[in-house]
């Protein structure tokens, strides 16, 4: 059974960094496209980022500059490193895997002064 467990969430100022963590068990993570996803109170989820098996990165316009995705395969985990983080980057950021549309339970990320 696929099981994705995010990890890093907090409450933060705005101009703080954080690090994300999605540990993954049960699939065959080195194969498969992982994901960061938000969802903001009152608004769809969107995508964050996501990065492929090959290390190839896409990133919303939210994201570019400020966030980086990153996989360890050894340890089955994928990062979202998120720097000078806005109040408008507060949300729910879920893992996703994208070859098997499975989703992690999320971690809340909160930025208010």
């Amino acid at each position: 059974q696929v099981q994705l467990v995010e990890s890093g969430g907090g409450l933060l100022q705005p101009g703080g960094s954080l690090r994300l963590s999605c540990a993954a068990s049960g699939n065959i993570f080195s194969f498969n496209t992982m994901g960061w996803y938000r969802q903001a109170p009152g608004k769809e989820r969107e995508l964050v980022a996501t990065i492929t098996s090959g290390f190839r990165e896409v990133y919303a316009d939210s994201a570019k500059g400020r966030f980086t995705i990153s996989r360890d395969n050894a340890k089955n985990t994928v990062y979202l490193q998120m720097n000078s983080l806005k109040p408008e980057d507060t949300a729910v950021y879920y893992c996703r895997d994208l070859r098997l549309d499975h989703w992690g339970q999320g971690t809340q990320v909160t930025v208010s002064s």
